[in-house]
């Protein structure tokens, strides 16, 4: 569509007057995008409304200290045991493992 100057004063009148695009392209015979393009390069914008919600904007969480040498009171140290102190585990022979095996077969049925 050929815009000359009587097309863009009707756009900025019924623009101004609060007409959607879709009303002002039906009015001029062209598509809403071709009225949406020339209100871009004429720079119209309608007036922004104010957000209709009121969202609550919460602070954000207090972070936890992360190491043991920023907190506050003192961490007990870990003491390790002797390799000589720990229980080995007992040893059972082949026998001994299929017997429990077996009783194990035997509990789950």
């Amino acid at each position: 569509m050929g815009w000359d100057a009587k097309d863009i004063a009707l756009l900025t009148r019924l623009w101004s007057a609060g007409q959607s695009a879709a009303q002002i392209a039906r009015r001029l015979g062209c598509s809403r995008n071709a009225v949406c393009g020339m209100l871009t390069r004429q720079g119209l914008k309608r007036g922004h409304k104010p957000p209709t919600a009121r969202p609550k904007i919460r602070p954000p969480p207090k972070l936890r200290p992360t190491s043991s040498a920023a907190c506050v009171r003192p961490v007990a140290k870990k003491v390790s045991r002797n390799t000589a102190e720990r229980r080995q585990p007992k040893e059972f022979s082949k026998q001994q493992l299929y017997a429990m095996l077996a009783e194990a077969v035997r509990n789950t049925g």
